[in-house]
């Protein structure tokens, strides 16, 4: 029986637990750096937070919740159902908190990964699954004298428990996803808040509404129905994969949705002039709100998009020579999507580290193998993200991937580990087929600063879910029988 480490007890480590344990693998520990489970929905406690993808879709496929309060929940009832699904199928009993992986090294003699934590402890397993995922490191841009600001600075996936804007004079510096949920959250309660725009996101309709205690109870009684809405949201997310992967008239349906929301949300003709994107559609994440433009719109929010030239000790200096005044600033920033499992050092043969193998960018075969790291298998590694479905059914594709491949190590025979040459044509065949998509239009978090796009995925999500269904032994160096 093979002994399994998982990093993070998110949604992908705890999809990854979950498969392994039905399949019968119990030798299994999640090494978690939190005080308790939750990845993404435990770190981001900003006002506002919430999922962009609708809730059918964005659960366990095994496992739906019909006690969702809405179609789009806010974040404490994703982290509570992230929860009641790893305590329902006994899962948090194999999760070991705060315990921070530092490093992970292969042991060829022994054909074992010895795992290293910050309390110098080190956990030895046949297989290791890194399931950090990759929004786990923010971002902060490096401003002249930010040091100075004499007020309160945070990150928005760094939002302390007791700090309160209520009267506030407020800065957001950003205007991606984590903004557009914010703003529209504080707005009223702040005495003024002030958003620092450099590019304007294309945004859509958010079809948002509230469950009943009806569909709860016949979701209840009857948890096949809930596969209805599902397929709903799914037939929703196809629509959007056709236009982010260069269908002409699925593109110009959601473009005509955009252009059309914003005049109707933005009467006057200057601001919407302003708030109108300049980038392709799709080249950055298209943000689901009906929020943003009424609360751009409110005489207490101002929309500033001259450059931040400096952080002064009470705000905000633009290039036009204004100092904005700022009690708060938020970084509404986002993430270091391209640099994967960065602070964990992973070591594979002969010492190599996959940090130096992923220098000119990250890549994995499937987004799971590395050549020269056996019995490694990635959850959301390079080029498995998604931009128009839920990364969940990805997740549960890789999990069933992966159980796959624990069962060809569990059997015997030596470690698995992909082959060169077919991880080589596999990244070559995504890298040309990215090269020619929405999202080489602009510079974003899905591009290295080279240019290389290493997080999404090229295609529909069915086609990786297809691809990734059966492991191929040759793909390996196993033999077919």
């Amino acid at each position: 029986m093979a002994r399994i480490v998982i990093i993070g007890a998110g949604f992908g480590g705890i999809a990854a637990a979950a498969a392994l344990v039905r399949a019968g693998f119990d030798d299994l520990v999640l090494l978690e750096k939190g005080d308790r489970i939750g990845g993404v929905w435990r770190d981001n406690t900003y006002p506002g937070c919430g999922c962009d993808i609708p809730a059918p879709l964005y659960s366990y496929s095994f496992a739906p919740n019909p006690q969702w309060s809405r179609r789009f929940p806010p974040r404490r009832e994703i982290l509570g159902y992230l929860q009641d699904f790893a305590e329902r199928w006994g899962l948090l009993p194999r999760v070991r908190l705060n315990a921070q992986v530092t490093g992970a090294a292969w042991d060829d003699a022994a054909g074992r990964w010895r795992v290293s934590t910050a309390d110098g402890g080190e956990v030895v397993a046949d297989v290791l699954i890194p399931a950090v995922g990759q929004l786990g490191n923010p971002v902060v841009p490096v401003l002249k004298g930010a040091q100075r600001f004499e007020g309160p600075a945070v990150h928005t996936a760094r939002w302390p428990e007791d700090l309160t804007v209520d009267g506030l004079n407020v800065g957001v510096i950003g205007t991606g996803a984590s903004a557009i949920q914010l703003v529209p959250a504080i707005a009223g309660r702040a005495g003024r808040v002030t958003v620092f725009q450099r590019t304007p996101p294309w945004t859509l309709p958010k079809p948002d509404r509230r469950y009943s205690h009806l569909r709860e109870r016949l979701y209840t009684r009857f948890p096949g129905l809930s596969r209805v809405p599902r397929w709903g949201v799914w037939g929703m997310t196809w629509v959007a994969g056709r236009a982010v992967t260069g269908h002409r008239v699925a593109g110009a349906l959601l473009k005509g949705m955009s252009n059309a929301q914003r005049r109707l949300q933005v009467p006057d003709p200057a601001l919407r002039a302003r708030v109108t994107p300049v980038e392709p559609m799709g080249c950055k994440r298209v943000l689901f709100t009906n929020a943003w433009y009424p609360a751009l719109r409110r005489p207490d929010v101002g929309l500033v998009t001259a450059p931040i030239e400096a952080v002064t000790p009470n705000g905000v200096l633009t290039s036009d020579g204004v100092e904005h005044r700022c009690d708060v600033l938020v970084y509404a920033t986002g993430f270091d999507a391209v640099d994967f499992l960065v602070p964990v050092r992973i070591r594979g043969r002969d010492g190599k580290e996959l940090s130096d193998v992923w220098r000119d960018g990250a890549f994995a075969y499937l987004g799971m193998s590395v050549p020269g790291f056996p019995n490694l298998f990635l959850m959301y590694g390079p080029n498995t993200n998604t931009g128009n479905s839920s990364v969940i059914y990805f997740h549960e594709a890789q999990a069933r991937h992966i159980v796959q491949a624990v069962r060809l190590v569990a059997a015997g025979g030596a470690p698995l580990e992909v082959r060169r040459e077919r991880s080589d044509s596999y990244d070559a065949e995504i890298q040309r087929r990215l090269a020619t998509s929405v999202w080489t239009g602009c510079r974003s978090w899905y591009r290295t600063a080279t240019g290389r796009i290493v997080t999404n995925w090229p295609g529909m999500a069915a086609e990786y879910r297809r691809r990734t269904r059966r492991l191929r032994p040759a793909d390996y160096g196993r033999s077919l029988e």
